[in-house]
């Protein structure tokens, strides 16, 4: 150990004295106000993120890019072996993310990162870049031009920092996107209602009939487990409400929940399926029947009577009775005895992305929908999401929606719109849509990539996986040899073995790391 630290001693001290100009300069730039005064306002989510999110990387990239060692695709040479040498299970589209707590942490690569995203104009052009040291085609071509990927594939490549189109292929047609739809609702949903915003469960009391109405907000991510983790909690709801009760001298009560904030058929198009629970306003743990927190699972039937069931139980352990729970609603006059809110959406966002969560997509599509005055539903959501980014200017030829999780096999998306949500969550202007980008699983280390680029482009590729019958996709982010930060749509139709699809994806996505070609 002695001689390994005084190896290294002389490189790190090279590397932090190297880095101290980098470093002021950081600080002087992120460094706020005096401690003992209060700012102008609040600090939303999103500016918090993004200022320690820059500094932080920009500070890390430059002492690890001086300390080294760096391999041939920006990994690190010791990561990646180790990546490598990890046996993972899971990582299906809509199954265990495989990640673990202990697991390798991605490469480091701010700097690509950080100069695409200043450099982007935030729209795509579709005029091809100027051939590279080496066509970008001849690199993409054979590799997409396989029998795995079925009968038919479309392709972009994007380069974020100029919006310049370097490679495509049916590029403007409409394919199943499978669960790649999810980067559209995220990007309306964050347009529609801001990175900020929180949904609230809340416990009502009427004032005229002494009834107690649990009110849904729509929140997905309600949970009942002891330990929330940052989640709301029904359980916290319930002990702040019998607390409420007891004041009011209470211990007997009339339990009644309400979900009319949503509407339409609860049931997926799909029918009932293990990926989705039925659709409700008012549901606990997505209505899961074991103790898991995604991929597929047996749901209840009823997640609200559920959810009211779960939370009766907790007020009678905290001194309330209640009648069993049946179905109503709260009028104007009830008065809120108590409520617990969910994270910020940016952080239901990223989870929904990481963990291909179906749950999360359809509640934030129904929220979408509410923010643009449209009927809280299956068909108001894929409305609304095709309203809100037809705003944005994106290009929307070809492309059809009818969900927001990508379920329903009758969803249009081409790739240039995928690429160009994706050059939208990077522009500059719009950082609100930044965890758009944050969210997208990391290869080899999180969500649905956890079990999946171990012997390729682990940690350097961010790519939304989509997988259905017959159909498999990839859009995301890479970085390439040269440092540019790459946008890219892979998707393919009529495949006949979803193993060797995404192999061939994943394939792809990684010789697009190695190239140099923009």
């Amino acid at each position: 150990m002695v001689r390994i630290a005084n190896a290294v001693r002389p490189r790190l001290a090279r590397a932090a004295t190297a880095a101290q100009p980098r470093i002021a300069r950081l600080t002087k730039a992120v460094r706020p106000g005096p401690a003992h005064l209060p700012g102008p306002r609040a600090v939303r989510t999103w500016q918090y993120t993004a200022g320690a999110a820059t500094a932080g990387l920009a500070l890390a990239a430059g002492v690890v890019t001086l300390a080294g060692p760096w391999d041939a695709n920006g990994q690190r040479t010791a990561e990646r072996d180790r990546a490598a040498a990890l046996e993972r299970s899971g990582g299906a589209d809509h199954g265990d993310s495989g990640t673990r707590a202990r697991g390798p942490r991605p490469a480091p690569s701010a700097p690509a990162v950080l100069t695409g995203l200043g450099g982007t104009t935030g729209t795509v052009s579709t005029k091809k870049a100027p051939p590279g040291q080496k066509a970008l085609a001849d690199v993409l071509g054979p590799l997409l031009d396989v029998s795995a990927l079925g009968g038919g594939h479309a392709a972009t490549v994007v380069d974020v920092g100029t919006g310049k189109q370097l490679y495509g292929t049916a590029a403007d047609r409409g394919f199943t996107p499978a669960s790649t739809t999810k980067i559209a609702t995220a990007v309306a949903a964050l347009s529609a209602l801001g990175p900020d915003h929180r949904l609230t469960t809340r416990a009502a009391l009427e004032p005229d009939t002494g009834e107690l109405v649990l009110v849904g907000g729509g929140d997905p991510t309600l949970t009942a487990r002891p330990k929330a983790e940052g989640w709301a909690s029904l359980r916290t709801l319930a002990a702040d409400t019998a607390a409420a009760l007891k004041k009011r001298g209470i211990h007997k009560i009339t339990l009644s929940y309400d979900t009319t904030l949503f509407s339409g058929p609860a049931v997926h198009p799909v029918g009932v399926n293990e990926n989705l629970a039925p659709v409700s306003a008012l549901t606990a743990d997505e209505g899961r029947t074991n103790d898991s927190t995604r991929g597929p699972v047996t749901r209840v039937s009823d997640p609200a009577a559920d959810a009211a069931g779960k939370f009766a139980d907790y007020l009678r352990k905290a001194g309330v009775k209640t009648t069993p729970p049946g179905p109503s609603k709260a009028t104007n006059r009830a008065e809120t005895l108590a409520s617990v809110s969910s994270p910020p959406l940016s952080a239901l966002v990223e989870r929904m992305l990481t963990n291909s969560d179906n749950d999360i997509a359809e509640a934030l599509a129904r929220h979408t929908a509410l923010a643009s005055g449209r009927a809280a539903s299956f068909d108001g959501g894929a409305k609304a999401i095709a309203t809100q980014l037809t705003k944005l200017g994106l290009p929307m030829s070809g492309a059809a929606f009818h969900d927001g999780s990508g379920l329903n096999r009758d969803d249009r998306l081409t790739a240039n719109l995928l690429t160009a949500l994706l050059v939208k969550a990077a522009d500059p202007a719009r950082p609100g849509l930044r965890p758009v980008l944050t969210g997208l699983p990391v290869a080899g280390f999180t969500g649905t990539l956890a079990a999946r680029y171990t012997d390729g482009a682990a940690g350097v590729v961010r790519a939304k996986t989509g997988t259905l019958t017959g159909v498999n996709t990839l859009a995301g982010t890479v970085v390439d040899q040269d440092g540019h930060l790459l946008a890219f749509a892979f998707l393919a139709s009529g495949t006949t073995n979803a193993q060797e699809a995404q192999s061939a994806l994943d394939r792809t996505a990684t010789a697009l790391a190695g190239c140099g070609c923009g």
